[in-house]
């Protein structure tokens, strides 16, 4: 590993990648300690310490959603654009042609999440205000400090999405998924001081086995693939044989890396976060019902955490539905003449596909509930809450380490072949 990324600065290109992408997350994070004026700061820490799904939204805005800085928002108008397109994708025919035109297509796509991100954002900015102001951390704003703040709050999103785009098509790895990164892990350090400190050296030491331990699986997985055999019938043109080769579809056990997370993240903060405002009211009934809602839907509640456990399987069978298409694969084999060693072309090789897909994501979706249970499971067993990032955190860290690793070595190898490296 050293050996690699030694080489990897002496090329002169990948260098400049890698300089510039540091640059740009350098910025990033100036921007997220870029504070909001007439916010209460202590408040909302403490709100954010006492709800773990606020934490996970905190995690995918890069960290800045605790300080109420310029980039608070962070890029969650943009994944859940992208996640509605994708939907969108599967729903609407022209959207579906659009995605199988190569580059063009995907640009248009591209394009058009971009122009969702803004409405979404500027939504996301109010509902943010209004649900502080609800809390008595934010104060009330007359109309024209309330346009500045929303307006604000949306081009500090703008502004991340932009330079994720930058980094992708200009550095070295995913823009989005390096700006999560490295919010993360800007974390670590104060997180694992504030473990040791307040546990002592052997409840640390224990912390952070299980966290390596958590590391070890989180990778298993993500680079768990079931190899389908798949062997190419020869073919005679003119004076020549092809085919008869033989290779492999690799099925992934996580497909859907944290997207399940995701929904059911959100899914199960919204009624949450009604159920804090109507208890607000002067109804007696509204308010013990909606009482009952916040009891029940707490992260320290069991009941809550089968509920999120239950989700996240669920709408990880959803995602590979929609992700992978057995009959679209099966199809497209059968057209270039291959097939399944023991399976007819056609639907029995689509069912065979259905059949070892269902199997691995029952591992997969199991894996991604109990990642999303497990702050609620480590502190249960070990007693601190100082270690602020969770199972969906570290699968982040882990698949965008992996990701750019990748990256970097089919960089070093395409140099190799054009003979240039220096």
């Amino acid at each position: 590993m050293l050996n690699k990324l030694k080489t990897v600065f002496k090329i002169k290109d990948i260098r400049k990648k890698i300089l510039f992408t540091l640059g740009l997350l350098a910025v990033f994070r100036i921007a997220a300690h870029i504070p909001i004026p007439g916010v209460n700061l202590d408040a909302l820490k403490q709100l954010f310490a006492s709800n773990q799904l606020l934490g996970l939204l905190d995690l995918f805005s890069g960290g800045g959603m605790q300080n109420f800085s310029v980039v608070t928002l962070g890029l969650n108008p943009y994944i859940n654009a992208s996640i509605i397109m994708q939907l969108l994708t599967m729903v609407f025919p022209k959207l579906e042609e659009l995605s199988k035109e190569g580059e063009f297509g995907r640009q248009k796509i591209n394009q058009y999440t971009r122009y969702l991100t803004f409405p979404l954002a500027v939504f996301q900015a109010y509902g943010m205000y209004f649900w502080l102001s609800r809390q008595g951390i934010v104060a009330t704003l007359d109309p024209l400090p309330l346009v500045s703040l929303v307006l604000t709050l949306t081009g500090g999103t703008i502004f991340l999405m932009w330079t994720g785009e930058l980094l992708s098509e200009y550095g070295v790895g995913n823009g989005i998924s390096l700006i999560i990164f490295t919010g993360i892990v800007s974390r670590l350090p104060l997180s694992f001081g504030q473990t040791l400190v307040a546990t002592g050296v052997m409840s640390f030491l224990m912390t952070t086995t299980l966290f390596l331990a958590v590391v070890v699986a989180v990778v298993a997985v993500s680079e768990g693939v079931r190899r389908v055999t798949i062997q190419y019938a020869k073919r005679v043109r003119g004076r020549r044989l092809y085919g008869g080769q033989s290779t492999y579809l690799p099925l992934r056990v996580n497909q859907v890396g944290m997207i399940p997370i995701m929904f059911a993240g959100s899914l199960i903060l919204i009624p949450a976060m009604i159920a804090r405002y109507l208890t607000g009211l002067d109804n007696p009934t509204v308010t013990n019902i909606a009482q009952s809602i916040v009891t029940l839907l707490d992260p320290s509640n069991n009941f809550y955490n089968l509920i999120y456990f239950v989700l996240v399987v669920g709408f990880t069978y959803f995602y590979t539905a929609i992700q992978f298409n057995p009959d679209k694969i099966a199809e497209d084999i059968r057209k270039y003449g291959g097939f399944i060693p023991g399976i007819r072309p056609g639907h029995p090789t689509s069912a065979h596909l259905n059949y070892i897909l269902t199997r691995i994501t029952l591992a997969g979706a199991l894996f991604l509930g109990i990642i999303a249970v497990l702050p609620s499971l480590a502190r249960v067993f070990t007693d601190v809450a100082t270690l602020t990032i969770g199972g969906a955190g570290i699968l982040i860290v882990v698949s965008v380490v992996l990701e750019t690793m990748r990256q970097l070595e089919a960089m070093m190898v395409m140099r190799d072949y054009e003979g240039f490296l220096e």
